[in-house]
C-alpha cells in the first residue's frame, strides 16, 4: 500500500497540479486573465444570480389560450368547409374541449363528414412513437349533429408545439437585451426556465416576456359610433377594443385582420423626422406588403387600428395608399419603450400566454455583498480547520492540510470545467467539503494510531491503516454522495449548486486521501524514517477509552422516545413557518436608501394596499427590511401584480435587494418534491447499508436518521424558523453527516463481530464505539469549526441554513453513538451471520497481504 512506481507517483501529480492549475484562474480578476500566457486556463466558475444578481423566471404555458385558439380555428373551418360544400348547418358552437355542429339535411350528413374530415386527419408529429397523432376526434351522439372533441394527445401535441415556438421566441426576446450567457431551456411539459445574470433592470425582463406581442393590423369600424355599440351590442363582425392611454380611449374594430405581425421582417425604434417623437419603424415580408399595399388602396380616408395583444397602439387615417411595404408605429412612446416593442415585434408572437410562476431576482449591490461574505467565511473556515489539524496531528496534520488544499483545488477546477454554476450555497458546500474532507484523513490516522499500539512498526501500521480504512471511507462517503444525488433531483437554483458542489467535493475527498495522502506519507517515511507515530495533541486522549455507552442506551432511547413524541406533538399545536417555497406569497429584501429604515411605516402603508397577510422585520444592518407577503388567492399572476403594488409604493424610498415569488402551482409541487426527497433518501440509504452490511445495519441506521430528522424539524417548529427548499437541503445534508458517521461505527461493529466470536453482541458495540469516538469527535470538531465560519460571517441569507446544519452535526454524533449501534442489540445480530462471508473468503485462498515498504 505505501509503495508507488514512478507513473503512479506522476499520475497523481499531474491530476493535482492539473486541478491547481484550472482552479488558478478563478483566483484572479476578469481583467487579468488576457494577460496571462496563451497555454495558461482562462475559463471561470460562473457565478450564480445570488452572488452576481440578475433573475430566476419560471414561466408557464397556459394551456387554456391553446385550447381555445384550437377551438376558434376548428369552428372557423367548419364554417369555411361547410359553406363551400354548400351544406346547410346551424347551432355551430363550441365550449370546453368540444365544438358541435348540426346539419339541417339528413341527406347531407355523409357529405358533411367527408367535407369536415380535415379535422380528424392525423398530423405528423415526433413527439409521438407512432409518429402522428390526431387532434379531435369525430362522434354523432344524435342523428345530423356532429360533435368534435379535442383529443388528450391533441392538447399535449399543442402544447408541446407551443412551448417549443415559445422556447425561440422567449430567446430571441432575452437575447435581444444584450446579456451575457441568458439560460433559456424547457422545464417540464410546459414551463420555460429563464435565467438572465447580471441583469440590471429585471422589471423589463418581467414586461418584455409578459406579453403575447400578437401584432394585427385591422380597420376601424366607422359604421356607428363606438359609444352606441358598447350601450347596445357591436355590428357583427366587430368588437370593441381599448387603448392603452390613461383613460383608455374605445375603438370599435373590424374582426377580420388584414396583415399580422407574422408578415413583419424588421422593427427598429426611431425617431419621427417631423414631430422626433419616438416611433417603431417596420417593414413587411412580399405577402404581407402586398396585402397592406392592397387594404390602404381600398380604404383611403379611413381609419385602420394598429393591434398590439387587444389594445389598440393607434389608428391613424389612410391619407394615402402605402405600398412600400413599410411604415411606422407611434403611440407616445419613449425611447426605451419604442425600443421594448422593436425587440418583441422582431422576436415574433407567442403562440400562447405565458404566466411568471415563479421569480427569484437579486440585485447585483446584494450578490456583491453575498460573495465578500462567502470569501471571508471560506478563509476563516479553513483556517480553523488547518490549525485544528496541526495542533491534534502535527507532521500528519501538515500532509493533511496539503491534500485538504489539493482536494479543494481539484473541486473548483471540476466545477470550472463543468461550467457549473456557483452559488451561495455552493460556496457553503465548499466550505462544509473543507470540514468533512479531513475525515477520511482522520479515520486512516486513527486506524494507523491503533496498529501502531498493537505493537506493529510505523510501516506496517501506515501500511494496515490504510488498508483497514479503505471500505469504511468508501462507505461513509458514498453515502452521503447518494444523499447529494437526491438533493441535487429534489433542488432547484441554488440548492442544485450545493448538492454538485458537495457530491464533487466527496469524490475528490477519496482521491485525495488514498492517493495523495498515501503519497505523502509513504515519501515521509522514506524521507525520515520515523520510529514512532508522530505526536499530536491527540495522545492527550485515551487510545481506547472505556465509556458505558450500552449501559446508558436504555436511558438514550427513552430520552429520544421522548423527544421525538413531543416534536411530533408540537407540530400537531404548533404550524411551520413555512416560506414562500411551500405556501406561496413573496418575499422582498429591501433597503432604505437613507440607511434608516422604519419597519412601522412600512408595516403602516404595507396594510393600505390590500394584500392580505403582510410582515415586516429588520434584516441584516444599514437599513434592510425583510417584507414577507401571503399568497394571493386569485393565482399566480396575483402574486405578480402584488410585487408590482409594493415597488410603486416604496421604489422611491427604498432599493430592493432581492425579490422571491412563487405561485401556488409552484409551491405545492415543491412540497410534494422535497418530502419525496427526504423519503427517497432514506430508502436508498437503507437498500445501500442492507448491501453491504446486512438487513439489521439498514434498519438501524433508518431509525437514527429519521430520529435526526425529527429533532431538526422540531428545532425548525420550536424556533419558528423559516422553512423552504434551504431547509430541505439542510435536513439532507444533517442525512448525509450522520449516515456517514454511522456506516463508520457499523463498519467497526461488523470488524470486531467477525474477529470476537465469543464476546457478547453489548461488549462488542460499546468496544466498536469507544475504538472510534476520536474519530467522531475530531471529525464532528472540524465540521462544526467550518460551519460556525459559514454562520458567523456567511451572511444573513444562509444563516438559518447553517444553524441547521450545526444542530444536526450534534444530533447526527448522538443518534450514531446512543441510537444507531445499540439498535442492532434489538435484531438479535450474531457473529455467526458473518461466518458464511469470511468462509467464502477463505474458501477462495485469499490470505493477508504482506506489508510494503515504503
Amino acid at each position: 500500500m505505501l509503495y508507488f512506481s514512478r507513473w503512479k507517483t506522476f499520475s497523481i501529480w499531474a491530476v493535482v497540479l492539473l486541478g491547481v492549475l484550472f482552479s488558478l484562474p478563478n483566483i484572479y480578476p476578469q481583467s487579468m486573465l488576457s494577460s496571462l500566457p496563451n497555454w495558461f486556463p482562462t475559463r471561470q466558475m460562473t457565478l450564480g444570480l445570488d452572488l452576481q444578481g440578475g433573475s430566476h423566471i419560471l414561466l408557464k404555458i397556459d394551456t387554456n389560450d391553446l385550447i381555445k385558439a384550437q377551438l376558434e380555428s376548428a369552428r372557423d373551418e367548419i364554417r369555411t368547409q361547410l359553406r363551400d360544400a354548400r351544406i346547410g348547418y346551424t347551432g355551430l358552437s363550441g365550449t370546453s374541449k368540444v365544438v358541435q355542429v348540426r346539419i339541417r339535411d339528413a341527406g347531407q350528413v355523409p357529405a358533411a363528414k367527408e367535407a369536415l374530415k380535415s379535422l380528424t386527419t392525423p398530423v405528423s408529429s415526433g413527439l409521438f412513437g407512432s409518429g402522428s397523432v390526431t387532434e379531435m376526434s369525430m362522434d354523432e351522439p344524435e342523428p345530423g349533429l356532429l360533435r368534435f372533441t379535442m383529443t388528450d394527445s391533441g392538447i399535449q401535441y399543442r402544447t408541446a408545439t407551443a412551448l417549443n415556438q415559445s422556447i425561440e421566441v422567449v430567446g430571441r426576446r432575452v437575447n435581444e437585451l444584450g446579456t451575457t450567457e441568458p439560460i433559456v431551456q424547457r422545464q417540464g411539459d410546459d414551463r420555460i426556465l429563464v435565467q438572465v445574470p447580471g441583469l440590471q433592470d429585471p422589471e423589463r425582463l418581467k414586461d418584455i416576456l409578459g406579453q403575447t406581442a400578437k401584432l394585427t393590423f385591422q380597420m376601424v369600424d366607422q359604421s356607428v359610433p363606438v359609444q352606441e355599440a358598447m350601450e347596445g351590442r357591436p355590428p357583427a363582425g366587430s368588437t370593441v377594443l381599448f387603448s392603452r392611454d390613461d383613460p383608455p380611449v374605445p375603438y370599435l374594430i373590424e374582426n377580420r385582420v388584414i396583415v399580422s405581425g407574422e408578415n413583419l421582417v424588421d422593427a427598429q425604434a426611431t425617431f419621427d423626422q417631423r414631430t422626433n417623437e419616438p416611433v417603431v419603424s417596420f417593414r413587411f415580408d412580399s405577402k404581407g406588403a402586398s396585402r397592406f399595399g392592397q387594404a390602404t388602396q381600398q380604404n383611403t380616408g379611413k381609419l385602420f387600428a394598429i393591434i398590439l395583444d387587444n389594445q389598440v397602439i393607434s389608428a391613424p387615417r389612410i391619407n394615402e395608399p402605402i405600398l412600400g411595404g413599410s411604415g411606422q408605429i407611434s403611440g407616445s412612446f419613449t425611447p426605451q419603450t419604442a425600443n421594448d416593442l422593436a425587440v418583441l415585434l422582431r422576436a415574433g408572437a407567442l403562440p400562447a400566454t405565458l404566466t411568471i410562476v415563479e421569480e427569484r431576482t437579486v440585485g447585483p449591490s446584494l450578490g456583491a455583498d453575498s460573495i465578500n461574505a462567502g470569501k471571508f467565511a471560506s478563509a476563516v473556515g479553513a483556517v480553523l480547520v488547518i490549525v485544528c489539524m496541526l495542533l491534534v496531528y502535527g507532521k500528519l496534520g501538515l500532509i493533511a492540510n496539503l491534500a485538504l488544499a489539493a482536494t479543494v483545488a481539484m473541486m473548483i477546477a471540476i466545477l470550472t470545467l463543468l461550467g457549473s454554476t456557483l452559488t451561495l450555497p455552493g460556496i457553503a458546500g465548499i466550505v462544509l467539503t473543507m470540514g468533512m474532507a479531513v475525515d477520511s484523513n482522520i479515520i486512516i490516522f486513527e486506524r494507523v494510531r491503533e496498529e501502531r499500539a498493537y505493537g506493529k512498526s510505523i510501516v506496517q501500521s501506515f501500511d494496515q491503516g490504510f488498508k483497514q480504512a479503505l471500505a469504511t471511507v468508501v462507505d461513509a462517503n458514498l453515502t452521503t454522495f447518494i444523499v447529494a444525488v437526491i438533493l441535487f433531483y429534489v433542488g432547484t437554483g441554488p440548492v442544485r449548486g450545493f448538492a454538485v458542489t458537495l457530491g464533487i467535493g466527496i469524490i475528490t475527498t477519496v482521491f485525495t486521501a488514498f492517493t495523495l495522502t498515501r503519497w505523502m506519507v509513504a515519501f515521509w517515511i522514506k524521507r525520515s524514517k520515523p520510529t514512532e507515530y508522530p505526536k499530536g495533541l491527540v495522545h492527550y486522549l485515551p487510545l481506547e477509552p472505556s465509556l458505558p455507552f450500552m449501559k446508558l442506551r436504555n436511558w438514550a432511547f427513552a430520552i429520544s422516545g421522548v423527544l421525538s413524541l413531543a416534536i411530533i406533538g408540537m407540530m400537531f399545536v404548533k404550524d411551520f413557518n413555512y416560506g414562500v417555497d411551500f405556501k406561496g406569497g413573496s418575499v422582498i429584501e429591501i433597503q432604505a436608501k437613507s440607511h434608516q429604515a422604519d419597519a412601522a411605516d412600512v408595516r403602516s402603508r404595507l396594510e393600505q394596499l390590500n394584500l392580505g397577510d403582510v410582515q415586516v422585520q429588520e434584516f441584516g444592518d444599514q437599513g434592510e427590511l425583510m417584507v414577507r407577503v401571503a399568497a394571493q388567492d386569485a393565482g399566480d399572476n396575483a402574486e405578480q401584480s402584488a410585487v408590482e403594488k409594493i415597488k410603486g409604493e416604496f421604489l422611491d424610498d427604498y432599493d430592493f435587494r432581492r425579490v422571491e415569488t412563487v405561485g401556488p402551482t409552484v409551491s405545492s409541487e415543491l412540497a410534494r418534491t422535497g418530502t419525496l426527497g427526504i423519503l427517497a433518501s432514506m430508502l436508498a440509504l437503507l437498500i445501500y447499508i442492507w448491501f453491504r452490511f446486512e438487513w439489521q445495519f439498514g434498519v438501524g441506521a433508518v431509525v437514527s436518521t429519521a430520529h435526526d430528522v425529527i429533532v431538526i424539524v422540531g428545532i425548525y417548529v420550536f424556533f419558528g424558523l423559516e422553512f423552504n427548499l434551504s431547509s430541505i437541503a439542510a435536513i439532507l445534508t444533517v442525512v448525509g453527516y450522520s449516515i456517514n458517521d454511522t456506516v463508520v461505527i457499523y463498519d467497526r461493529i461488523r470488524e470486531m463481530l467477525r474477529k470476537y466470536k465469543k464476546m457478547p453482541i453489548e461488549q462488542i458495540i460499546n468496544l466498536a464505539l469507544n475504538h472510534t469516538l476520536s474519530r467522531t469527535l475530531l471529525t464532528g470538531l472540524t465540521v462544526l469549526l467550518a460551519l460556525l465560519a459559514l454562520y458567523f460571517y456567511g451572511g444573513e441569507v444562509i444563516s438559518s441554513f447553517v444553524f441547521a446544519i450545526i444542530i444536526g452535526v450534534f444530533v447526527g454524533s448522538y443518534s450514531s453513538v446512543f441510537i444507531a449501534g445499540p439498535m442492532l442489540i434489538l435484531f438479535k445480530l450474531r457473529p455467526e451471520m458473518f461466518e458464511k462471508e469470511e468462509g467464502t473468503k477463505k474458501g477462495a485462498g485469499s490470505a493477508p497481504a504482506p506489508a510494503s515498504g515504503a
